[in-house]
């Protein structure tokens, strides 16, 4: 797929509403066959979701650690549920039995894992965010189209009834003009990560497996795990993590794709001194024809815009719409509309999310995602721009005809750099 084709056809399955098209569980009588790769923290939240779900069977676990994998193992077999061991990816990949993967892996390692899943024929459902680089998530559309498979992405706030419903009322034009749309993580749990001693790698962890395409490091606790979002290496701290999820409510609050301009400012204001290399604090702008989409996030603390410690604002003349995933309101501008008490959160998203994908799977029809693979890449790509323009520190002017920036310093943060014998696959 040409780059130039990418982001538009994002851009009209988001203004069109298809992401959100609703679906019937309907299932045949052979279930369906996962496996997981990655089976610590949100890998696993996924596969305990997904086998909620009717006639689904898990029949494999993979990961490099393998202190981590047995654990999941004995907790599965505990449940009556016998499944396979790998620790090379590709291995599991050659398994026939498996229809579907679930790649829960860090952010470095989604682009080469779901390529190779859907090139050796099975359907995926991948974590957010969809890649590391912009040019990452264009590959994994192509590969996508190329191998006809179904690719879900963990966005499942769009499988959500409370967040389309606020979408709905946004699109009534009943907030009058929207001038400004605000959306935030503020995560007051992700506390300073102090720093540690490179160390000899742990028993029973491949690291060499783990690093794959990254650059070649000592061991390091910091970078393992959970913290390894808060390294370059890996992945893109909070604006990724969390801006995925808010930004992608902004966009299609507002019908938008592409913006016009994009500038960010911040820095490791709350922990200067601690191990973590991304931004504890930032903010960053999106430029449109007649109105700003902002960007906030800050490590440590909780209290964010509408003391609300994430969420999205559509800000009207009329009246602020405030949404999180606890539910929605609507706070008027004094007289000029009625307010709208807390509507809440009536739904599991995840479950939610994971049957929409298994009924695709079931009724071979991509048209039924609520997450499909070219909106993760759409909302992964706009967050990469704040990122980018972090790095820069200047006001960076996007080209929607070349589809890349006008300034060539960001242009060069457009493909993650590949090492150890690693390459981004050519689709």
């Amino acid at each position: 797929m040409k780059r130039k084709d990418f982001i538009r056809s994002a851009a009209v399955l988001a203004a069109s509403g298809m992401f959100y098209k609703a679906s019937a569980q309907t299932m045949n009588n052979e279930p369906l066959r996962v496996a997981l790769i990655g089976v610590n923290g949100m890998g696993w939240a996924d596969l305990t979701a997904i086998l909620k779900v009717p006639n689904v069977e898990c029949i494999a676990l993979c990961d490099v650690d393998e202190n981590v994998l047995d654990k999941r193992i004995a907790e599965l077999a505990a449940k009556n549920i016998k499944v396979e061991r790998y620790i090379d990816y590709k291995e599991l990949l050659e398994n026939k039995r498996i229809d579907a993967v679930i790649i829960g892996t860090p952010d470095h390692w989604h682009c080469l894992q779901m390529i190779d899943a859907v090139a050796a024929g099975k359907h995926v459902y991948v974590e957010k965010p969809l890649g590391n680089s912009i040019h990452e998530c264009e590959a994994m559309v192509a590969a996508t189209t190329k191998y006809n498979r179904i690719v879900q992405v963990g966005q499942w706030q769009r499988s959500q009834k409370h967040f389309k419903d606020a979408v709905d009322f946004v699109h009534s034009g009943k907030l009058g003009k929207v001038r400004l749309v605000k959306a935030w993580a503020y995560q007051g749990w992700m506390k300073s990560i102090p720093v540690k001693p490179d160390t000899a790698v742990p028993a029973g962890v491949h690291y060499d497996r783990w690093l794959g395409p990254a650059k070649k490091r000592p061991f390091n606790p910091n970078r393992f795990h959970f913290e390894f979002r808060w390294f370059w290496d890996y992945a893109g701290g909070l604006m990724t993590d969390w801006g995925v999820h808010m930004l992608d409510y902004a966009l299609l609050g507002m019908k938008v794709s592409d913006p016009k301009s994009v500038m960010a400012a911040g820095g490791k204001f709350a922990y200067p001194d601690d191990a973590a290399e991304t931004p504890d604090t930032l903010t960053t702008v999106f430029e449109f024809d007649d109105f700003n989409i902002q960007w906030e996030h800050a490590n440590g603390i909780d209290l964010g815009p509408y003391n609300r410690n994430h969420g999205v604002s559509f800000i009207g003349n009329n009246g602020t719409l405030v949404l999180d995933r606890n539910g929605w309101e609507v706070i008027p501008e004094g007289d000029r509309m009625e307010a709208i008490a807390l509507q809440p959160s009536s739904d599991d998203g995840l479950l939610m999310h994971m049957q929409n994908f298994v009924a695709a799977i079931h009724k071979k029809d991509t048209a039924l995602l609520h997450a499909p693979v070219q909106a993760g890449a759409h909302i992964a790509i706009f967050s990469q721009m704040g990122n980018i323009a972090y790095k820069t520190g200047k006001k960076l002017y996007w080209d929607k005809q070349k589809r890349q920036f006008t300034d060539a310093q960001a242009n060069t943060f457009l493909r993650a750099e590949y090492h150890n014998g690693y390459t981004l696959p050519q689709v």
